[in-house]
């Protein structure tokens, strides 16, 4: 098999697996949405998802040896958190998390520069 068939067979299979994997769910759970069970799922697993990102981005992204120990990945994280109060609006404050982690980053203000 050439290069090129390879790449395209990974790309279909990578592609209908993806599409299998987002279909199921919605297939399976057509019935059962009135289940006690989906709805204890529905009301607590996505904070609790949150909370687990977050937990592991305060620990693999932040620099504790810092001066001030994690304030690099902490202030965008007390962005993310006043942006989501103040606006209700999950992507902006995503957003404005991403863009201050990112600036606090490639500046290197939190750091002592590059």
């Amino acid at each position: 098999m050439t290069d090129g068939y390879y790449l395209a067979a990974f790309i279909l299979v990578s592609a209908l697996a993806t599409l299998a994997t987002r279909l199921v769910p919605f297939l399976f759970f057509e019935r059962h949405t009135e289940h006690p069970l989906v709805q204890h799922l529905g009301r607590y697993l996505p904070a609790a998802v949150m909370a687990l990102l977050a937990t592991v981005f305060l620990q693999r992204s932040a620099n504790w040896g810092a001066g001030i120990p994690g304030l690099d990945a902490l202030i965008p994280g007390i962005l993310v958190i006043a942006v989501h109060v103040r606006r209700g609006n999950a992507l902006l404050s995503i957003a404005a998390g991403t863009i201050a982690y990112m600036a606090i980053q490639q500046t290197g203000i939190l750091t002592g520069g590059y």
